[in-house]
């Protein structure tokens, strides 16, 4: 898209080389989980509640992210309620960007999920090869932070599809959202007992709280009928965020980087 084109095109000298994304600790993962409801409730109040459909509201949202994000690599130093609010951006409109191709482009969930997630790993091979890592310990130049956002951009775009997928296949809302709590309990004990990369369980985890975040989103606003709670999406996405803000504001929100050593990326 012509707004992805603009932000790789901002300039190496426009931000101060040093790390703005948070240090990753359990708030951080709890703040993250948070965010990809909230993408997902409020990307459906827009495109449903308001019925401003899957297109108009991708491109809304899509400025909304451009206008965000740019702000997030041009500052000078890390910002925590301007890196969730771009957090949420990413999730919002990955919530109706996927749904836009899943539905209106009538690719289905499975065509959707393999051609966004084959659009992630080549972006993530993109990353590494210009910048040397995908490690977010390395975040610490325009450049590096683009991809970043990129990544994370296309990361929960994929968790949605993901999540409709699985939901669909006859599991339901919770069903879905048990196994990928269940594939996240593996991923963090993998992170403490196993000689994995470090980095290569970062970014799974962090693909897989999107889709987990995704069937919450739908549990908590889809028609009773159809296995949800049918709660209010405008409500339920102000919950969420109140959530979001009191935890950015009562948990340290330092910049830092993925702990451990074992990198290996």
């Amino acid at each position: 898209m012509k707004e992805a084109a603009v932000i790789m095109s901002i300039p190496e000298n426009s931000s101060a080389s040093f790390n703005k994304v948070p240090e990753v600790t359990l708030a951080f993962w709890v703040i993250k989980i948070a965010a990809t409801t909230l993408g997902e409730t409020g990307g459906d109040a827009l495109s449903m509640t308001l019925n401003l459909g899957y297109a108009l509201s991708t491109l809304v949202l899509f400025g909304i992210f451009v206008t965000f994000v740019w702000a997030q690599i041009a500052s000078k130093r890390f910002h925590p309620f301007l890196y969730w609010t771009v957090i949420v951006a990413t999730t919002t409109v990955g919530t109706t960007m996927a749904d836009f191709a899943d539905r209106s482009l009538g690719v289905g969930y499975v065509g959707g999920s393999l051609i966004l997630f084959a659009i992630l790993m080549a972006m993530l091979a993109i990353w590494k090869f210009v910048v040397g890592s995908v490690s977010v310990n390395t975040i610490v130049s325009p450049k590096a932070e683009t991809f970043y956002w990129l990544t994370i951009l296309f990361s929960n775009t994929l968790g949605t599809a993901l999540g409709d997928f699985l939901a669909d296949s006859g599991l339901g809302y919770e069903g879905a959202a048990v196994v990928f709590a269940g594939l996240l309990a593996l991923i963090a004990a993998a992170y403490f007992h196993a000689r994995i990369s470090h980095t290569l369980l970062f970014w799974m985890a962090f693909i897989l709280t999107r889709p987990l975040g995704a069937t919450v989103g739908d549990m908590l606003t889809k028609p009773r009928a159809n296995g949800g709670l049918d709660l209010s999406r405008i409500t339920s996405s102000a919950v969420i965020a109140v959530f979001i803000i009191g935890c950015i504001a009562l948990t340290s929100q330092a910049a830092g980087g993925h702990s451990g050593t074992r990198e290996n990326d």
